[in-house]
């Protein structure tokens, strides 16, 4: 493919908050940007050159915006796999493509995949009905986490359960949806992997952020993590292996379970920017919007040299009424445009440079 050149469009399936900061990137780099979402006055449309407002099943509207766009991308895991795949009947390339939506939107075969690949998870049972929930769990050590296999997000979807418990009411409270049982990890501390790949097949990984998540949402990244070298490089070239094996263009984020003797279980990966990389653009030569920007427009990956030391910390719902902020000297605040400040949603962040990083030579893979 030839590298678009600026004054290109790119499309963006979804009109959130990564949506947003993927449009902000891409007008840096001189790109315009249309948004696709069903919701009119969606945070990306606000800051993008032009707005379809349509269901993301409706053949007419994705026609227009296929003619519309040189290259397509998505902000979120959860568009529906035969929407991609009719934008690119239509002959627009849509990177990262279909696969990488069709393997994360299903939490089992997420799982196999990441198996197949040589990234060890925990221990997981597939779930069809109530009656297959107690010789699971029991065979998983007695605790574990019901998911559903499909739709959830920030901890929604979701119930821990031991042996004794209401095993019917929690399935319930889930809609009896097909799930998943994944055995309850004692792990140490968590951390995420975020990783580009181009069209040319060059990867470059990001520093490795450690996570604090509260009732199932991000609250905090910190970077560096204080790990030892080789459990961070084991964990980088799981998320280059990944990429590889999906054939993703663009950025993924692959989280793990770090355990005490520093072994490593993959939790899930998100086929996109990742909330646990909006420090990039604080401490990194590159961010990871621009990043993905740059790879799915066809252009070569850009250093991410690490600058700072930072913390990156979630903003919840009325966390973020900008003029009740605390906000000290090294502070950078982005809120994302959200009308309403829900309890849980993530309306902001705030990133703190914590001191100068200790310089080290970009990751990168340029097979």
């Amino acid at each position: 493919m030839t590298a678009l050149s600026a004054g290109a469009t790119i499309g963006i399936l979804g009109g959130g908050q990564l949506g947003r900061l993927l449009s902000l990137a891409a007008a840096r780099l001189g790109f315009n940007v249309q948004i696709f979402c069903p919701e009119a006055g969606c945070p990306a449309a606000r800051v993008s050159a032009g707005h379809i407002t349509a269901d993301y099943r409706d053949a007419d509207a994705l026609a227009a915006f296929a003619a519309a766009c040189d290259v397509i991308t998505y902000e979120f895991e959860n568009v529906p796999v035969d929407t991609v795949t009719l934008l690119a009947q239509a002959g627009v390339p849509v990177r990262p493509g279909s696969k990488s939506l069709t393997v994360s939107q299903d939490r089992v075969e997420e799982k196999n995949f990441l198996n197949r690949c040589g990234i060890q998870t925990a221990r997981f049972e597939a779930i069809a009905q109530t009656s297959a929930i107690a010789p699971a769990l029991e065979a998983l050590g007695g605790a574990g986490v019901l998911k559903t296999r499909r739709d959830g997000y920030d901890g929604k979807g979701q119930v821990r359960i031991v042996t004794g418990d209401d095993l019917a009411a929690a399935h319930k409270a889930l809609a009896n949806a097909p799930t998943i049982l994944e055995q309850l990890v004692p792990f140490e501390r968590e951390i995420s992997v975020i990783v580009a790949q181009s069209v040319q097949g060059e990867t470059v990984c990001f520093d490795v952020p450690e996570n604090t998540h509260v009732n199932g949402i991000l609250r905090r990244s910190v970077v560096p993590t204080g790990l030892a070298d080789a459990v961070e490089t084991r964990a980088r070239d799981a998320g280059k292996q990944l990429i590889k094996a999906l054939d993703h263009i663009g950025v993924l984020a692959l989280e793990f379970f770090v355990l005490e003797d520093g072994s490593l279980l993959a939790n899930e990966f998100a086929p996109r920017v990742h909330n646990s990389g909006h420090w990039t653009p604080q401490a990194c030569q590159t961010c990871q919007f621009e990043q993905h920007i740059r790879a799915i427009a066809g252009w070569p990956l850009a250093p991410v040299t690490r600058y700072f030391d930072v913390e990156m910390r979630n903003l919840l719902g009325e966390e973020a009424i900008a003029p009740e902020l605390d906000l000290s000297g090294q502070d950078q605040l982005t809120l994302y445009g959200k009308r309403r400040a829900n309890p849980g949603r993530k309306m902001g962040h705030v990133v703190r440079r914590l001191g100068f990083a200790e310089s080290k030579p970009p990751i990168t893979d340029k097979g």
